[in-house]
């Protein structure tokens, strides 16, 4: 396989130029001019100047420098590294199995090692947040939005991360390899891997990477490390940021779908403010408890 540099942004593609120039209008909305955004599309053979790994059937694109993906094995490592410089523990491997309450408060975490005394706590495990809260007396409707992704050597491999519109997919060149992820799939709160799922997704990056696969069942040999994982999401779409009713040190901060690394760093300034001054801060509002016993 030829090497190929990486370079940043985020190259979203389509195969409908009425497409492509809708999803811009939309993103440019939201950008708010907070960050740039192309003017207009490219099109036709020109689209495919922005990303060599495009299939020909691709017929508008435009390229948002200042946007891309994290790599969640380098995320997670350089985020130990820095709690650990700032001098934070890491207790590894020890899963939380309850939580000891004293007179509303909790008093410890308990692990599949040993009890940590804390004088705080905060519930920010995704999908395995309702069962820790329902140790607390809350019952938290969350649900798992899962989604799937996996790892193949693509001829030409993506230099950009590549989002395809009309398939909902993205094709990311990470740890020298292209990691494609996408769908949503609600079949419940658990971690089984459909593979029927996999080959969706596969099939539908095939429109926006060309023929790199014949046959599903050459699949099976091609992909490498397919992953599933459930997104928890709400009943109303937002996230839960708020102390628990009836405890006065315990507080939850999940249910952020898909945006969870994207909004992880302002969930945690708001919350640690909330938590060091005792007031909970007014842009956490509609994120509160209250609205899911309504």
């Amino acid at each position: 396989m030829a090497t190929t540099l990486t370079r940043p942004g985020m190259v979203h593609a389509f195969l409908s130029p009425a497409e492509a120039r809708h999803h811009l209008a939309i993103q440019r909305e939201m950008a708010d001019g907070h960050y740039p955004v192309p003017d207009d599309i490219t099109t036709g053979a020109e689209a495919h100047l922005l990303d060599e790994a495009l299939s020909p059937r691709i017929r508008a694109a435009y390229l948002v420098e200042g946007e891309g993906v994290v790599d969640p094995g380098a995320f997670a490592h350089a985020l130990g590294e820095a709690l650990a410089a700032a001098g934070v523990k890491v207790h590894e491997n020890a899963e939380v199995t309850g939580l000891r309450t004293t007179g509303g408060r909790v008093t410890a975490l308990r692990t599949t090692q040993d009890e940590l005394p804390c004088s705080a706590a905060v519930i920010a495990a995704g999908m395995r947040s309702p069962r820790l809260l329902a140790a607390l007396g809350h019952r938290l409707p969350l649900q798992a939005g899962k989604g799937y992704s996996f790892s193949v050597e693509l001829d030409p491999a993506p230099r950009h991360t590549l989002y395809f519109g009309e398939r909902r997919a993205v094709a990311s060149p990470i740890g020298g390899t292209t990691r494609i992820a996408g769908t949503m799939e609600p079949s419940g709160n658990n971690n089984r891997l459909d593979w029927r799922r996999v080959v969706a997704v596969a099939m539908a990056s095939r429109h926006c990477l060309g023929r790199w696969f014949d046959d599903p069942d050459d699949l099976v040999s091609l992909i490498r490390d397919p992953w599933v994982g459930g997104r928890p999401f709400l009943p109303d779409g937002l996230p839960l940021i708020d102390r628990l009713p009836g405890h006065d040190n315990a507080f939850a901060a999940t249910g952020h779908g898909m945006l969870g690394v994207t909004l992880g760093p302002a969930t945690g300034h708001r919350l640690a403010e909330h938590i060091s001054t005792g007031r909970r801060p007014e842009i956490l509002t509609p994120f509160g408890f209250d609205r899911l016993r309504r």
